[in-house]
């Protein structure tokens, strides 16, 4: 199951749950939640089944425009985004890109490794604990 550049953990919570915690723990660092996209129900609205899939986009101007600045074209990647989704056998997985391969997709120098390490971390502690079982 692996995507380059995509960081996916598998969640001890069903899906609902692992979305809730995700927000929790975005809105506890302090970041902005821009919106949070249910694509199952979009597909249900047109006729079409698809297992749990939510997006939550999310982010902090004080984190992602200094990369900006340096290379505007990571201004496609952000704000950051985080998938909750369901797989065929029921498990729950929660999906987010790597600042690190984000950085190196567009260029970003050495000035901006301080903020991507920073931006790194702070996902890795989001997703660690939405997914965590207590």
């Amino acid at each position: 199951m692996a995507t380059e550049g995509l960081i996916t953990i598998r969640s001890g919570h069903g899906s609902e749950e692992t979305m809730n915690r995700l927000e929790a723990e975005v809105r506890a660092k302090g970041m902005t939640v821009f919106a949070h996209i249910d694509h199952a129900a979009g597909a249900a609205a047109v006729g079409l089944a698809l297992r749990p899939t939510d997006l939550l986009i999310f982010g902090n101007a004080n984190g992602g425009t200094p990369l900006m600045q340096s290379v505007q074209t990571i201004g496609i990647d952000l704000p950051l985004k985080a998938l909750v989704w369901q797989d065929a056998s029921g498990a729950i997985w929660l999906s987010y890109n790597d600042p690190h391969f984000l950085a190196e997709r567009h260029g970003l120098d050495d000035a901006t490794k301080a903020a991507i390490e920073t931006m790194s971390a702070a996902l890795k502690a989001i997703a660690t604990k939405a997914t965590a079982t207590p």
